[in-house]
């Protein structure tokens, strides 16, 4: 088992490499998509963690101010505890979240350092833009969350009250496939709730 486990990544790691090589920017775009059910199996280590964080740190910052700072999460108890400080897909509901043995198995959690001011209050979207475009052409993928208990991941990641907590960017890879549905009008969530009720792993996000 643990052999074909071995293969498996290996065959993933090539099958990556040789999509990296034919990927352009607007594939990474189309494909950078929210996933939120992953493979438990697959571990994101911390130097990959670092390289996305590296991503976002080029990203442009207001006035170039770089108020952001990152938590980066691999550790397995602070994942459990991470993850039940977080909300999933308000628009699903009777969804609480992936289940175990598809939650993320690593997370981004990003902070400013003080306040943002004007000129800096973009910068935590592009860069986790930046962040989870490089994750993709990794063969990962993630999903940001916004609506999280800030106070309780603080005290469970001892982060210091200088910082504010502005978003959680979980990551892993993906179990489920996500596509874009465009049509006129569109916007309503009514393929989404179809996969949800069939028991299917692809979400279809309605396009505008």
């Amino acid at each position: 088992m643990r052999d074909q486990g071995l293969l498996k990544d290996l065959i993933h790691i090539y099958l990556v490499f040789l999509s990296s090589m034919m990927m352009t920017v607007s594939d990474l775009v189309v494909r950078c998509r929210s996933y939120r059910r992953f493979d438990a199996g697959h571990a994101v280590d911390m130097g990959t963690l670092r390289d996305l964080v590296d991503l976002a740190r080029l990203s442009a910052s207001g006035a170039n101010l770089q108020p952001m700072r990152y938590v980066l999460v691999t550790d397995a108890d602070l994942r459990e505890s991470l993850f039940s400080h977080l909300r999933w897909a308000g628009y699903l509901p009777g969804w609480d979240g992936p289940e175990e043995g598809e939650r993320p198995t690593a997370y981004i959690v990003m902070l400013s350092d003080g306040p943002l001011g004007p000129l800096s209050g973009y910068d935590p979207g592009i860069a986790a833009q930046n962040l989870l475009l490089g994750a993709v052409e990794r063969g990962l993928g993630g999903c940001i969350l916004g609506s999280i208990d800030r106070e309780g991941i603080r005290r469970a990641l001892e982060i210091p009250g200088r910082y504010d907590i502005l978003l959680v960017i979980a990551l892993g890879r993906p179990v489920e496939r996500v596509v874009v549905e465009a049509g006129p009008g569109s916007g309503a969530l009514i393929t989404a709730d179809a996969a949800l009720s069939q028991g299917r792993p692809v979400f279809a996000v309605p396009g505008r």
